[in-house]
């Protein structure tokens, strides 16, 4: 089974059995967001978290093979930016874009993240391994209206 092919029947699972990513994480085992990327295609699953997320799915065990697969990360495609920094940036919407998407989408629903009505932080974390960078968005939703 291609990843693509696992992916389109994870999300089909995930809709007839109304489960959010949330629940599908917890059967795992790991944090949702990790979950919802490597259930999208962007990280791979050891044998026991994918045996787990392919229980609660329905699904079988060529799908919980496919998650095991390495991926090939980045979904998403455009002109990719030069600058080291940028280029993070842009690697981590490659990778967790449409991850960002189902969670904003399952949580809120249809609709978007403002730019406009936003709020950015940018803080630096102390820690012994290195210093890490905290990087908050925080944008007001607003829902497609139907006219």
């Amino acid at each position: 089974m291609e990843r693509k092919q696992a992916t389109a029947a994870i999300l089909k699972a995930k809709k007839e059995k109304g489960l959010t990513w949330d629940q599908i994480a917890a059967a795992v085992g790991r944090h949702e967001i990790w979950v919802t990327a490597a259930l999208l295609g962007q990280a791979s699953m050891g044998r026991e978290e994918a045996f787990k997320a392919t229980k609660i799915l329905g699904l079988d065990a060529e799908v919980a093979w496919a998650l095991q697969q390495c991926p090939m990360k980045g979904s998403l495609e455009e002109t990719v930016p030069v600058d080291p920094l940028i280029y993070r940036f842009y690697e981590i919407l490659q990778v967790y874009g449409t991850t960002i998407k189902e969670i904003i989408h399952e949580k809120f629903g249809d609709g978007i993240m403002s730019a406009i009505d936003f709020e950015m932080d940018i803080r630096k974390k102390p820690d012994p391994k290195g210093d890490r960078v905290v990087v908050t968005l925080d944008g007001k939703f607003l829902p497609y209206r139907k006219w």
